[in-house]
């Protein structure tokens, strides 16, 4: 992926805008889940498609700490990964799974259609055109899943952690690949220098 093609990562003002555009639409707890899982677990558009119930519930149908989101619901053969739940992403998807009801069984997508099926990884994408109607250009399905691995890559170092976690978490082979995600801060740039 080249640089000037990447996905522009999003902002917190951007983030609040986006979230206060879901609450005006449609389905507005179904919308809020598939943006939190892209922002806040950072899965792709594939991955947001895939998610079933039974991957984001325990045994007794209860919404987990975690998403344990397996192979076949991402990418490659090694794609599947377990991410703990952000609480904000938790209590949408409770919002959700207690809306959805019956239909909320484990082999069930956790994001459909008004008729009930499944959205497929490219109608995600499109979904995630949104961005540009709030005037975000450069943004894209990819946008969350850029800030996700960003946000944390500049994070990680606080509870302990370093970017071999951040790669984990982005279910990348190659931490060359996850290098490529981080968007830099020339002001960490230059405040690191000067403790040098």
């Amino acid at each position: 992926m080249l640089l000037g093609k990447q996905a522009k990562t999003i902002s917190d003002k951007q983030i609040r805008a986006v979230l206060a555009e879901l609450d005006t639409r449609r389905y507005p707890a179904r919308d809020r889940v598939m943006f939190l899982l892209s922002l806040r677990a950072g899965l792709r558009a594939k991955e947001v498609a895939s998610v079933t119930w039974g991957m984001v519930t325990d045994a007794e149908g209860e919404v987990t700490d975690v998403i344990a989101l397996q192979n076949r619901a991402s990418k490659g053969k090694g794609g599947g990964r377990v991410i703990p739940t952000h609480p904000a992403l938790k209590a949408a998807l409770i919002t959700l799974h207690q809306e959805r009801g019956e239909r909320a069984r484990s082999d069930l997508p956790v994001i459909y259609s008004e008729r009930d099926r499944g959205l497929s990884p490219a109608a995600v994408a499109v979904w995630f055109h949104l961005y540009s109607g709030l005037g975000m250009i450069g943004c894209s399905s990819h946008s969350g899943r850029r800030t996700f691995i960003t946000r944390a890559a500049r994070k990680i170092g606080e509870v302990g952690g370093s970017l071999r976690d951040v790669q984990q978490l982005a279910g990348h082979a190659s931490l060359g690949t996850t290098a490529r995600y981080i968007e830099g801060d020339h002001e960490a740039q230059r405040k690191v220098v000067a403790l040098i």
